[in-house]
């Protein structure tokens, strides 16, 4: 390596580099070495390839010393050809090896990705629901993309670098010495000046590298959200684009004038190292000439300590740098353990049973809950903040007891914030109850199982649910329906999509099913996305249905067309509804009214119309509601 190569991989490692004051910790190493344990065999047959690759870099100046030496005494013109040969001999075997170091870095390198990424994104899909509504999608996204990738070069380039250079230096140094130590000696004089300004500037350049990246993140995130459909949707109605605009070009203007300053101040970290390699070449070309011409020197002797020089500072530049890499490579390994350190909240039991087949009943047993703090369901760097949000832990739901007998429908209504859709949440297991009980099954009250007995696997496969949101992936309609039946054929989609009312319209799309929705569904209308959440739901055909508000984005036409459906496919099936539209559940078999956490009334709608209680005033409230509209829609002429 040239020593303006040296100079640009020195300043490559130090300004991209994190903090290494922090001590090693033995648990970290521990658990690294547990994920190169699957790859040791290609680590060590890595390792070996870097020390022969370290003795045959060193060869080849002795070699070259050697064939000036020949040359110089006129000796056998054979003995010129036989060193010559030797010398491509090794260059053709530092190829080879450069080859397979290359193949086994490589393998071990992107063998720790797939390991880590795997084993984030299967830890990240087991956490809760509460994990997701506190963390930053794109903070998240980070650690499995720069962190495991900053990780992987612990593997990839460190470790082997870290060998390969010790070897190269202890030879380089034993080489030189034994050919002239004193010439060895004052090249070594000009060390320092070779590693005190790469240590200044190249802090410079890490610390304006790291504002760069904190403005480009930053642009990054205001990217993502202003152009998702609906933060551009915010923008329009409520943003200011002007401001806007000049808030992203301040940002992407002080990382223009980083960049200037990085590429002037790059370039003169890279003349002066190069200008210290001169030097020091200088002086062994002229102290190493004056001693040879002296006699006390072989002329080969001087190309051979030549080529050294660049091969002694190259390994003693990285190895000066060593300790920030590894460093570098530990801090992404540990922000990798924190995600993996941060334990689910649920868990399925060993041992846990499957529903048990035919009708299911649906069972809450004095149940009491409460959202769970930050503190045990997320990380600060996640969210972005300095602390975590300290509130929570205060009790929602206060001893919720109801029965829902196979077929049969309950209805849940209240204020918005009464925990209503808690108790969704809780019956398909998205949280855990804090006491009492959740149950599934069974012919009689409390026979049923706990859901917190039961496998995730039979959970999914017994309960369905369509939330308010209608969420649909970035996929095409037959990809979303077959998220909830992966071997669902073309008749199979086609017939709930017909019962969902969504047949006419997607049978004139040009792709059909295999059209594209868009991001969260935006290339569908409101009332179109939450109908194709009712086909998914119909397609998978649990025994159990959770309906959160499923046709709040329908119009009153859409509506009726849906709600009739819903009454065929639900025929025979126990149903849990949501609705905040009284209108829509006034056939459930039993109404639950649910105020601060508790059930404060239940009945049939009859019953609790004559009851005149909590029910009552709020089907007033909505009818009178619903007739002021009618009346304000009535032209005046």
């Amino acid at each position: 390596m040239s020593m303006d190569g040296v100079a640009w991989r020195s300043l490559y490692n130090i300004t991209r580099a994190k903090s290494g004051s922090r001590p090693f910790s033995k648990e970290t190493l521990k658990r690294v070495m547990g994920f190169a344990r699957p790859h040791r065999g290609r680590l060590i047959a890595f390792v070996a390839v870097s020390i022969a690759m370290a003795f045959l870099a060193v060869a080849t100046p002795v070699l070259a010393g050697q064939v000036v030496n020949t040359i110089v005494a006129r000796a056998d013109a054979g003995e010129v050809i036989r060193l010559a040969a030797l010398i491509a001999g090794v260059a053709v075997a530092e190829a080879a090896l450069g080859m397979v170091s290359r193949w086994l870095s490589s393998t071990i390198g992107e063998g720790v990705i797939v390991d880590l990424r795997t084993k984030v994104f299967d830890h990240v899909q087991r956490m809760p629901i509460a994990f997701f509504t506190r963390t930053r999608t794109g903070a998240l996204v980070s650690r499995l993309n720069n962190d495991v990738i900053g990780a992987q070069s612990a593997f990839a380039g460190t470790l082997s670098g870290v060998v390969s250079n010790v070897v190269a230096l202890i030879l380089t140094l034993v080489v030189m010495l034994n050919t002239s130590w004193l010439v060895t000696v004052l090249a070594m004089i000009l060390l320092p000046i070779f590693l005190i300004p790469a240590r200044r500037m190249g802090s410079r350049l890490a610390d304006l590298r790291r504002e760069a990246a904190e403005h480009n993140a930053a642009m990054g995130t205001q990217m993502t959200e202003r152009f998702s459909a609906p933060g551009a949707t915010l923008v329009k109605l409520f943003g200011r684009p002007d401001e806007e605009s000049r808030e992203f070009a301040l940002r992407a203007g002080r990382v223009r004038d980083i960049g200037v300053r990085t590429a002037m101040l790059q370039f003169t970290f890279v003349t002066a190292l190069t200008l210290v390699s001169a030097l020091a070449l200088a002086l062994v070309y002229g102290l190493g000439g004056w001693l040879a011409i002296g006699g006390q020197l072989a002329p080969g002797d001087v190309v051979v300590l030549a080529l050294l020089l660049t091969r002694l500072y190259a390994p003693l530049t990285a190895l000066s740098n060593a300790r920030v890499e590894i460093m570098s490579a530990l801090v992404s390994f540990e922000r990798v353990f924190e995600i993996l350190d941060l334990e689910p909240l649920i868990q399925e039991k060993p041992g846990a049973l499957a529903v048990p087949p035919g009708p299911v009943a649906v069972e809450f047993d004095d149940v009491r809950f409460s959202y769970p703090s930050a503190d045990k369901v997320s990380l600060a760097s996640l969210e972005e903040v300095s602390t975590l949000d300290t509130r929570g832990g205060e009790e929602v739901l206060h001893g919720i007891s109801f029965r829902v007998e196979p077929g049969q429908t309950v209805a849940l209504v209240g204020s918005s914030g009464a925990g209503k859709s808690t108790v969704a949440q809780l019956l398909s297991r998205l949280y855990d109850v804090d006491s009492g009980a959740v149950r599934l099954g069974g012919t009689a009250p409390a026979s049923g199982l706990d859901v917190r007995d039961l496998t995730f696997d039979s959970i999914r496969a017994t309960l369905g649910m369509v939330t308010q949101d209608g969420h649909l992936f970035h996929e095409t309609i037959a990809s979303n329906l077959r998220l909830a039946r992966p071997e669902a054929t073309d008749e199979d989609m086609w017939a709930v999509l017909r019962q969902a009312r969504l047949e006419a319209m997607i049978r004139s799309l040009p792709d059909g099913l295999e059209t594209v929705v868009g991001e969260r569904g935006y290339r569908l209308s409101g009332g179109e996305r939450q109908r194709l959440t009712i086909a998914r739901l119909l397609i998978a055909q649990p025994r159990v249905v959770i309906l959160d508000e499923a046709t709040a984005a329908l119009d009153s036409t859409n509506e009726a067309a849906v709600q009739a459906a819903l009454g065929a496919a639900l025929e025979g099936r126990t149903a849990v509804v949501i609705a905040h539209r009284l209108s829509t559940i006034r056939a459930a078999d039993v109404i639950l009214v649910v105020e601060d956490g508790q059930i404060v009334e239940r009945g049939t709608h009859t019953e609790l119309l004559a009851a005149d209680g909590r029910y009552a005033e709020l089907y007033r409230t909505q009818f009178a509601e619903a007739t002021a509209v009618a009346e304000e829609a009535v032209p005046e002429y």
